[in-house]
């Protein structure tokens, strides 16, 4: 799914990669079209429609972490007279009714996609039972394997994301919380002492979902005394920045096509903007680079794929600011999509109801700008 894949369809000319940024800025109610997006949600996906497997990325427990961010945010709204507690019970069912039938962990698949992790560290997160955090970390010994992968969806740094979610729930159990500590250092230990680059299926990635700055966040955020050694690495980094704006896929670098979260600036500029802070050597380098990345968002990022945070126009907006964010979410109505499907403008997500790939994203972001929270990815940079 966010691999990079060159767009076609069915009809005789390809879709293009995007379209052209030239409409008046405009922009929409966002409380009235998070209720729109919720709306479509349960009415299109209902918990016993949406197929399992995914983790915290598609499926029936990507939409439940979804419920259960937004009733932290909005504890008194209710979609048909429940709250959104009660949404996230209900997808988490239908996860756990095919808990049996998931994959365990390896060393290869043990990030945020995994079923079994991502339902053992919402359980941990809604039930606050330090027995399951015990289950969560006694997953390291996967991790801690020598061919295991360290990106964020599939790989060790995903479950450095698990490990921060679950740390959040247990604030004064002193016990628990050393556990977390010691199975995040360890976890922290192998990927650093892992070969560089860091590699997923033989290529060196850059992005977020399964290269480098993915890896450097998950690592800052879960523990941010990590960032002066891995100063000289995003440093690094930042210098791959195309004339554009834009950033390689993989290295070396190839031709500059992709701008999504998952590889290109969008990803990039999410994540710089919420590990900055921990890099002071680097502030203006990091300023400049994300003025630029957001050029290059705001002139190439109205996608044609099916807007969601992964790789589509509702990620792309949370990469920008003020005006510019509004104007995009423009285009991800339920009215939008429609047109853009006649105009012949629409590559269709494989995931449509997907945290990341479909209408559970689309309304994450539609909740970010209705209470003006941080621009932030839900399982990924949100803790």
């Amino acid at each position: 799914m966010s691999e990079e894949v060159a767009t076609t369809a069915g009809a005789p000319a390809p879709i293009p990669r995007y379209f052209r940024n030239d409409a008046d800025i405009t922009r929409r109610d966002a409380h009235k079209q998070l209720l729109a997006s919720l709306n479509r949600l349960i009415t299109d996906y209902p918990p016993h429609h949406v197929p399992p497997g995914g983790g915290l990325y598609y499926g029936p427990i990507s939409i439940a972490y979804l419920f259960y961010a937004l009733h932290r945010v909005y504890p008194d709204l209710t979609l048909d007279e429940f709250p959104m507690n009660t949404w996230s019970a209900a997808y988490l069912e239908q996860a756990q009714a095919s808990i049996k039938e998931f994959p365990h962990p390896t060393p290869t698949k043990c990030g945020v996609s995994n079923d079994i992790m991502s339902l053992i560290a919402l359980y941990a997160v809604t039930a606050k039972d330090p027995d399951t955090v015990k289950e969560l970390c006694d997953f390291a010994a996967v991790t801690l394997e020598e061919n295991a992968s360290n990106e964020w969806l599939y790989g060790r740094a995903g479950f450095l994301y698990l490990l921060r979610l679950v740390r959040g729930a247990f604030p004064g159990d002193k016990q628990t919380l050393e556990l977390i500590e010691d199975t995040a250092d360890e976890v922290i230990d192998n990927i650093m002492s892992s070969p560089r680059p860091w590699k997923w299926h033989g290529k060196a990635y850059v992005g977020a979902v399964h290269g480098a700055i993915g890896i450097i966040t998950q690592i800052v955020l879960t523990d941010s005394s990590w960032a002066p050694k891995l100063e000289a690495e995003l440093g690094a980094l930042l210098s791959y920045q195309y004339e554009s704006g834009n950033f390689p896929s993989s290295l070396p670098p190839g031709r500059d096509r992709l701008v999504q979260f998952c590889h290109g600036a969008p990803g990039v500029v999410a994540s710089l903007l919420s590990i900055q802070k921990y890099f002071p050597n680097l502030q203006e380098r990091i300023d400049r680079v994300i003025a630029k990345g957001r050029e290059c968002i705001w002139e190439r990022g109205l996608l044609t794929k099916e807007p969601c945070l992964c790789h589509g126009i509702s990620g792309n907006a949370l990469a920008l600011d003020g005006k510019q964010f509004e104007h995009f979410l423009t285009y991800t109505t339920g009215h939008e999509i429609k047109s853009m499907g006649k105009d012949g403008m629409l590559e269709k997500s494989d995931d449509p109801s997907a945290l990341w790939c479909g209408e559970a994203g689309r309304a994450w972001a539609w909740a970010v700008a209705d209470m003006g929270l941080e621009k932030r990815f839900l399982g990924y940079n949100d803790v």
